[in-house]
């Protein structure tokens, strides 16, 4: 693939930039980088609730990314699944190393305008909510992390997970029972009158 201006990349597919990456284009890398980081970054972080170490595995995920990039095959998967995949993985590993690690630390929550107690309750229900996923089997707090903070469909989190739909919602349906008993005894004081969804 012949180097083309760094505006044009923009309109490629994760596939077709890494393909050209492979082939020498050292600006679709850039690109590629610029689209995934924030959600590679992201799904590390609400897994593992620490910055640095999700910085490095969004850093791992990507140097894997770049040496598998010339034997990419774009019909096996798409390059966000295996991504995923691979930060699920990495994270798992990390999280098995430091067995009894705590998630302690509730992650920012952006100014909104919102007044100091609206702001404290989300804090400390983004708290409960991380410590609830922390009691969850390992593959439950992942297909619910998947599903609820990235937002992904059944049939992608089937994907990434390498199980069947019909297996992810088993996992998705038990995940949700697990965390209404976690945070059944907080309900009041996370402001919940009914259920915490």
């Amino acid at each position: 693939m012949a180097q083309m201006p760094f505006d044009q990349y923009s309109s490629l597919s994760d596939a077709e930039l890494l393909q050209a990456y492979a082939q020498g284009a050292a600006g679709a890398a850039q690109v590629l980088t610029e689209r995934l980081l924030p959600r590679v970054f992201g799904q590390a972080y609400r897994i593992l609730n620490d910055r640095a170490e999700a910085e490095d595995v969004a850093q791992e995920a990507f140097l894997r990314l770049w040496k598998i990039a010339p034997d990419w095959d774009a019909d096996r998967a798409k390059v966000t699944t295996w991504v995923y995949r691979i930060v699920m993985n990495l994270c798992t590993d990390r999280l098995r190393k430091v067995k009894n690690s705590a998630l302690d630390d509730a992650p920012e929550v952006a100014d909104d305008g919102q007044s100091a107690e609206a702001h404290l309750l989300e804090i400390s229900r983004q708290k409960a909510l991380y410590q609830a996923l922390g009691t969850l089997p390992e593959r439950q707090a992942q297909a619910m992390s998947l599903r609820h903070l990235e937002e992904l469909s059944n049939p992608e989190i089937a994907e990434i997970m390498g199980l069947s739909v019909e297996a992810v919602e088993s996992l998705l349906s038990r995940g949700k029972r697990g965390l209404k008993v976690a945070l059944q005894a907080q309900q009041h004081a996370l402001g919940y009158q009914d259920d915490p969804k």
